[in-house]
């Protein structure tokens, strides 16, 4: 299994995967882990019984967004490996110029696509927030405010990664789909991340 440290050594390289996307996953992936871990610790304080049910579905969840999210990584990476990839190809002539346009149009729809589906799983990880935000336990209520900067920021990354790759495509009609889809990802986070932040009492 790769190590954080290890993960970090190749995002600090020359090399161009992983990348900004890659990361968001993951900065997304450690606000998924600490709702997990707010929610158990709340689980096994006898003060929180009212809420154990709530705590038990939240941490589970989160596992499983956890592993979607590292998922989400490689897919990423390997995303942007294709744009890579297509990029390099020959253009030394007209055929060759028709070819490599097509597979990089493809590729970029691709990367363009798989950030977009991470912003959608940052989302869900504030929606945790949110919920871990109202199991109340003010003893945790930093950890909750962190997950919850945490997927703001993987949010905002998939948004940047998704734009980017907009100004190099041409199909007009994913573009728009694609932004009205971000849109709303944006204003349900907005909504959450205000939602994760409150604080318990008067």
């Amino acid at each position: 299994m790769e190590t954080l440290e290890g993960y970090l050594d190749k995002l600090g390289s020359a090399e161009p995967t992983p990348g900004g996307g890659s990361a968001a996953t993951v900065v997304a992936a450690l606000a998924a882990a600490l709702v997990a871990m707010v929610a158990r610790i709340t689980l096994e304080n006898p003060k929180f019984s009212s809420v154990a049910n709530e705590a038990s579905s939240l941490a589970h969840e989160a596992d499983a967004l956890r592993r979607n999210l590292l998922e989400a990584r490689l897919e990423d990476e390997a995303a942007y490996g294709a744009v890579v990839a297509a990029m390099a190809l020959p253009r030394a002539n007209p055929a060759e110029r028709a070819q490599r346009t097509a597979v990089l149009q493809t590729a970029l729809g691709g990367a363009a696509a798989v950030p977009l589906h991470a912003a959608g799983l940052a989302v869900s990880a504030l929606r945790l927030a949110s919920r871990a935000s109202a199991l109340e336990n003010e003893n945790l209520q930093s950890d909750v405010v962190c997950a919850a900067a945490f997927a703001r920021a993987a949010l905002e990354a998939g948004a940047a990664n998704v734009r980017v790759n907009h100004r190099y495509m041409k199909d007009a009609a994913t573009i728009v789909a694609q932004e009205a889809a971000l849109r709303e990802l944006e204003r349900a986070g907005a909504e959450l991340y205000a939602r994760a932040n409150r604080r318990p009492g008067p």
